[in-house]
């Protein structure tokens, strides 16, 4: 890894440029504060009304239930009626603007409401909102001349627009994954994906089989298992030791994964067992997706790789000017995008150097050799889980700025163990209550977020 010996200009010598951001959900707030900070002029775009991304809840659905149809109409969010976090608040925040308890939902993993109202708070803290447009779909990326054209429609009207630099902060969580199952073009059931889950009441009386292990698997197939009929849960991880009925309810099951469907609604799973289900609802989480970029093929998706992309933000052969926000899985978000756009803003500005396109584009394939010799999967590309301390730090650094919290990796750590023990109750039972004031304690030294 090259080291970065590059010594920042003084902020009149900065580069100031104009910058085009995709997405005002969190991703794309706090890129829009970083860059602005950094003294870059920026303006965001949002295809939907408000601001928030994913966690804006709407109990509207898809036309397509399953995700597959491109003409389809688009839902803005994923989110389901009951969802809860399912990392403490304390962990969550951006890390100059904490997510304390508030007076609206002071549980340590609040509601999904609550996390859009920290993302409104924190975009009126530091006038974020005047930077937005709302309304307004992002229909093309491309370079030409060395600049960014962005075309973009409200309504009716289309406009095209030069930028210097193009963030992307779509987001992961609008094009559906949906796992392939033999026989399934003649199985007479109902197939949902999850992203078009709010309630279980639709399934009042059914016979349900749920496919994935995820947090949502989880808390869908508990949620349904209130009113159907039977819930069924297939997994590719599941273990000898975990299949058959789940402990504490009378109507729900655990499976290996799907073997095969029949044409008399029969659910076959690897493990013998079958049953004759009405619905099949696909937990299996979600597709990169940038319809409006054009890279002329320097960016591209690969069984759900993104790439090549530079420590997951900039390709090497088009950095710095378009980099990626919000990619990677299984981490702590917010922090995470606050140093990926910290990085960008100062990149730009050539406060913070990178290394060379080529050596960017070695230590891309050095990477990607790391995990084929793992056998970890394309897919899994930007899974970090217990790595994305060692990234974060790491992002600190080029940054200025300090390490990752310890009480933070210990809490992240302490809640995974917690949500194994305790799958039902690990957000309202936990045990590492003598981290919490450690967090308050860094909290006061920030300027109260208004919460």
């Amino acid at each position: 890894m090259a080291t970065n010996t590059f010594t920042a200009p003084p902020m009149s010598l900065r580069t100031a440029l104009n910058v085009a951001v995709i997405g005002a959900g969190a991703a794309g707030l706090v890129a829009a504060r970083e860059l602005r900070r950094e003294g870059h002029s920026v303006v965001v775009f949002e295809r939907e009304n408000r601001l928030g991304g994913t966690w804006v809840y709407d109990p509207k659905t898809e036309s397509d239930p399953i995700g597959l149809d491109p003409s389809r109409t688009v839902a803005q969010s994923s989110l389901y009626a009951s969802l809860r976090t399912n990392l403490p608040r304390e962990t969550m925040g951006f890390r100059d603007y904490p997510f304390a308890a508030s007076t609206r939902d002071p549980r340590r993993f609040p509601g999904h409401g609550e996390v859009l109202e920290y993302l409104n708070d924190f975009a009126n803290e530091f006038g974020l909102t005047e930077l937005v447009r709302l309304g307004t779909e992002v229909k093309r990326v491309g370079l030409e001349g060395g600049k960014w054209r962005v075309r973009s429609r409200c309504g009716e009207d289309f406009l095209d627009e030069i930028y210097d630099a193009a963030v992307v902060c779509n987001g992961h969580y609008s094009e559906p994954r949906i796992a392939e199952i033999p026989g399934i073009e003649t199985w007479p059931g109902h197939q949902i994906h999850s992203r078009n889950y709010r309630t279980p009441e639709p399934f009042r009386g059914q016979v349900v089989v749920l496919i994935g292990s995820s947090s949502s698997a989880v808390d869908i197939s508990r949620d349904i298992a209130g009113v159907a009929k039977e819930a069924h849960v297939a997994s590719r991880s599941v273990t000898d030791g975990t299949i058959g009925k789940v402990p504490g309810y009378n109507n729900m099951w655990i499976h290996s994964m799907i073997e095969r469907v029949c044409g008399d609604g029969t659910v076959v799973f690897q493990d013998g067992s079958a049953v004759c289900a009405d619905v099949i609802l696909h937990c299996t989480g979600y597709k990169y997706n940038f319809p409006f970029l054009d890279t002329n093929g320097a960016v591209t998706v690969d069984d759900n790789r993104v790439g090549p992309l530079y420590k997951h933000v900039f390709p090497p052969t088009l950095a710095p000017s378009l980099s990626f926000v919000g990619l990677l899985l299984k981490v702590i978000p917010f922090p995470l995008f606050e140093l990926q756009s910290k990085w960008i803003a100062g990149v730009l500005s050539g406060r913070i150097a990178l290394p060379s396109s080529d050596e960017m584009m070695a230590n891309v394939e050095v990477f990607y050799r790391t995990l084929d010799e793992s056998g970890i999967p394309k897919r899994y590309t930007h899974q970090l889980a217990e790595y994305q301390f060692e990234y974060s730090d790491w992002l600190a650094s080029e940054c200025g700025c300090p390490p990752s919290e310890e009480w933070r990796k210990q809490i992240y750590f302490a809640t995974g163990k917690n949500r194994k023990v305790r799958p039902e109750t690990y957000r309202d039972e936990w045990d590492d209550e003598h981290l919490v004031p450690r967090a308050y304690e860094d909290f006061a030294k920030y300027c109260s977020n208004g919460n």
